[in-house]
């Protein structure tokens, strides 16, 4: 069995490495012709994402390039300290707590792994259209006049998938939540968290949140309202939008801000509840081309990576493709449409009415007492067994 993998990020790549693990050999196909060699925007990756990776032996090259991230601190604009929680613990006992990277870090450490272990990863490869053959195989077509075939095609191209597109010409398209994300980087900052600490700021119409590496630079991100073109604005427009946003309601969110670099990004938020159709044929979407979420609960790289090992798990125990995608979708729709249904809630709750702020600065530390809601056993616990074998459900 031969897969053609579209799209070299995290799913992509982790998809391709699990994909070896079974026995099955793929080919990666990522649009942009040198990789992804910009810093972006940074991430945590949860005890649940760490253990997917253990499961296809590539947890290392991640491990490396990441640090801790072990204690989350909640305060107010006035400084007022609402709640503090361990990130390495649950109302289950300890678990082994977050890492901090760079999603492109992540990435390149994937790509970087399926090279070392001879997965052929070709840039610069856009994908125009996929088509079924008479002999139940799949045609990819690229942009530059290239084909490709293969027995299946996994459509690992993210929240504009043209896979998904190729599956469903009527498939929902991704909302944009009126939002954006900026994030950056801010070198001997005047403002510092304690070690291993995320500080989450909530004021009056911004919010912000920032911690220190171990290596003293400061990384933080604040959500701003969002406007026609600002996808493509540059960085400076970026720190521009950011400083406006927290000025007045934040002064130390300024302060940082204001030390940043040119290195500040701006991300489109998008989410979509459900996604109906995800696979036809051979073709398959996962990760965020299949359930794309806002990223206030976390889990996005870690939701993908844990798509990528199941579906290498189904395709290698059950016979027939169709059937291995069923199953995956069996065991992976309800997970993944409740961390989108979560990702929302939290997104509405960062800068709520001021009824609704009073009730959240009550309730935030009861809420904690056990730890953060984004360490809940359901979502950062759940474990994969590669040597599970699965059955038809």
């Amino acid at each position: 069995m031969h897969a053609l993998i579209i799209g070299g990020g995290v799913a992509g790549s982790a998809t391709a490495l699990a994909l070896q693990k079974a026995g099955i050999s793929s080919v990666v196909y990522e649009a942009h012709p040198a990789g992804v060699d910009e810093r972006g925007a940074f991430l945590s990756l949860f005890a649940n994402g760490i253990d997917a990776l253990s499961a296809i032996d590539a947890h290392e090259p991640v491990l490396d390039r990441s640090f801790v991230g072990s204690r989350i601190d909640f305060a107010t604009s006035r400084g007022k300290q609402l709640a503090s929680a361990r990130l390495d613990r649950d109302a289950q006992g300890a678990l082994p707590a977050p890492r901090i990277l760079t999603r492109a870090d992540l990435c390149q450490a994937l790509q970087g792994e399926a090279t070392r272990r001879g997965i052929p990863v070709k840039r610069g490869k856009r994908l125009v259209s996929a088509a079924r053959t008479s002999a139940g195989r799949v045609v990819a077509t690229f942009e530059d006049g290239s084909l490709d075939d293969g027995d299946l095609l996994v459509g690992a191209d993210g929240i504009h998938s043209v896979v998904r597109r190729t599956i469903d010409g009527d498939a929902p398209r991704p909302q944009y939540t009126g939002e954006d994300v900026v994030c950056g980087y801010a070198r001997k900052a005047p403002v510092l968290a304690p070690p291993e600490t995320f500080r989450m700021i909530y004021g009056k119409r911004a919010f912000f949140a920032y911690l220190t590496t171990p290596g003293g630079d400061t990384w933080w991100f604040t959500n701003v309202p969002g406007k026609d073109g600002s996808a493509t604005a540059p960085s400076r427009d970026w720190k521009r939008l950011a400083l406006t946003r927290v000025r007045a309601d934040l002064p130390a969110a300024a302060d940082l801000i204001g030390a940043s670099g040119d290195d500040i990004v701006g991300i489109r938020v998008y989410d979509m509840a459900s996604t109906p159709t995800w696979f036809a044929g051979p073709v398959i979407v996962i990760g965020d081309a299949a359930h794309p979420a806002s990223p206030n609960a976390g889990h996005g790289a870690a939701m993908a990576l844990e798509d990528s090992v199941l579906l290498a798990m189904c395709l290698r125990d059950l016979r027939g493709v169709s059937k291995a995608f069923e199953r995956y979708e069996q065991l992976r729709r309800k997970r993944v449409e409740a961390l989108v249904a979560t990702s929302a809630q939290m997104r509405k709750r960062a800068i709520p009415a001021p009824l609704q702020r009073v009730l959240r600065d009550f309730m935030l530390p009861r809420l904690l007492k056990d730890g953060p809601r984004n360490a809940a056993p359901w979502l950062t616990r759940h474990h994969i067994d590669w040597h599970e074998k699965l059955a038809i459900g």
